[in-house]
């Protein structure tokens, strides 16, 4: 028998590229958040700022056009004459200083300024800056303006209005947004900072959480405890979840595969054991029949027959309801499920077992019930009940007790089988049902998966569990196997 398995099929095997979480991604991801609201935020003060200061000029400049248009208009309507008094109570009254200006000879006559500061200015350079609309006068800029009076000695009057002074307005209209703006600024750029940070950090632990993934770690959910994976109901919270999804997905999907993938490897194991041992049992069989029929013979002239021909058999029929477990594993039932009675069922098994528990020095207790019956494949079950009997003898060992029990919970059929032994290994007690998987040095690990195959063809499940040092293993049938009967009586045997 040439029986060839391979894991390979399970996942195509592919020179991927290993996820490598960048270092300086949440840098990164801080920095494309910050910058850009910080600019627009400083772009949006700068732009207010700017308009305001260029408001404020326009405005000062107006109301500078605006006084000197209106002092202009009373010069003109003015009939009183110009005398330095007059232009003193009107530099008061305005801020502009005023200088009574001779056309002719180019000359200035009385003003508001100082005699030194009008000297350091000279009338030539007057005369020139009047033309420009502006003069600097010891060291303060003005602006120039030039009304015609027609008082009674119509006379020309240069009016300086000081520029400090649209500078201050200037000022005093800005300084107000710029100290918002900074105000805003200053609490705007942490709470960007502290709120593009916990982003990032979110980010990043999802970003983590992928990596694993991709790295084959399914199943694996981000917690709220992880850091920065709080569950929040906003896009991040639904991808932190879409994730999670992905990952129980992946591991479920993984985890049929693999069983797929084991269950059709055993199948094709058993078919090739089954095809080995049914021919070997076949030849055993003739063999014993032969042997048998000639000490029949011989004990018609006085002999007896030996005894050990019955033990042989009742060991070949072991053999055999194993090796129909094996042909029915990773194939679709044959026969059509049947009524069959439970106790003729474990009669069958404690009568197939009988030799084998006495062999190996197990004592065996039968719990039969009576009246029961259910609906099922007799054979499938015997296997299965075969198998973890032969499971319960070896781990009771020589000196042990093995317990067969069939009865009722409610609406479910219930076949058990107890041993004394030790239980499983803690290693393997997750894993026991999988095909291959044994705590027996010699074990292949195929009667465990035998037993939950059939349970499972008939609806059912294979449990087990340990009891008061006993470890009771049990298939566990539907209500759907279950006839109409009266309530069961138990008798010991």
């Amino acid at each position: 028998m040439a029986v060839e398995c391979t894991m390979a099929g399970v996942f195509p095997v592919a020179a991927a590229k290993p996820f490598m979480p960048s270092a300086s991604y949440h840098s990164s991801l801080t920095r494309q958040l910050v910058l850009p609201i910080v600019g627009l935020l400083l772009a949006a003060v700068l732009a207010n700022v700017g308009f305001s200061a260029w408001l404020a000029v326009q405005r000062s400049a107006e109301n500078t056009r605006l006084q000197q248009r209106q002092v202009a208009a009373a010069l003109t309507a003015s009939r009183v004459s110009l005398s330095l008094p007059v232009l003193d109570a009107l530099q008061r009254l305005t801020g502009s200083h005023f200088i009574i200006w001779n056309e002719a000879s180019q000359s200035h006559g009385l003003s508001t300024l100082s005699a030194a500061a009008m000297d350091g200015v000279g009338d030539t350079r007057l005369a020139e800056t009047i033309a420009t609309g502006a003069v600097a006068i010891g060291g303060q800029h003005y602006r120039i303006g030039v009304v015609h009076s027609e008082g009674v000695r119509p006379e020309t009057v240069l009016i300086l209005t000081p520029v400090r002074a649209i500078f201050t307005a200037t000022l005093e209209a800005v300084w107000p947004v710029l100290a918002v703006a900074v105000a805003t600024l200053a609490v705007l750029v942490p709470l960007v900072l502290h709120t593009t940070g916990r982003l990032s950090t979110r980010i990043g632990a999802i970003e983590r959480h992928v990596g694993r993934i991709t790295e084959g770690e399914f199943g694996q959910r981000l917690l709220e405890g992880e850091r920065g994976a709080a569950n929040r109901g906003d896009e991040i919270g639904r991808l932190v979840a879409g994730v999670n999804t992905m990952s129980t997905t992946l591991g479920e999907l993984r985890t049929s595969l693999v069983a797929g993938e084991r269950q059709r490897l055993l199948g094709q194991l058993a078919a090739g054991f089954a095809h080995e041992l049914r021919n070997a049992i076949t030849g055993a069989r003739l063999a014993i029949d032969l042997h048998r029929r000639r000490c029949t013979a011989t004990a018609r002239v006085g002999f007896d027959p030996d005894e050990s021909l019955t033990v042989a058999v009742r060991q070949l029929d072991i053999l055999e309801e194993e090796v129909r477990g094996l042909l029915a594993l990773g194939k679709a039932p044959e026969a059509a499920p049947a009524e069959l009675s439970v106790t003729c069922l474990l009669e069958e098994v404690r009568d197939l077992m009988g030799p084998r528990c006495e062999h190996a020095g197990v004592r065996m207790e039968c719990q039969l019930p009576t009246s029961i019956t259910c609906t099922g494949r007799h054979d499938s079950l015997r296997a299965a009940l075969v198998n973890l009997a032969l499971n319960g003898i070896d781990a009771a060992g020589r000196g042990g007790c093995l317990r067969l029990v069939g009865g009722r919970s409610g609406s479910r059929v219930l076949f058990s089988v107890e041993d004394t032994g030790p239980g499983p290994p803690e290693s393997i007690r997750d894993t026991i049902h999988e095909p291959f998987v044994t705590g027996k040095p010699e074990g292949i690990g195929l009667g465990l998966a035998v037993a939950k195959a059939v349970a499972e063809e008939h609806g059912g499940t294979l449990d087990w569990e340990r009891i008061d040092g006993c470890t009771r293993f049990t298939i566990s049938l539907p209500s759907s196997t279950l006839s109409s009967v009266p309530a069961p009586q138990e008798q010991t045997a």
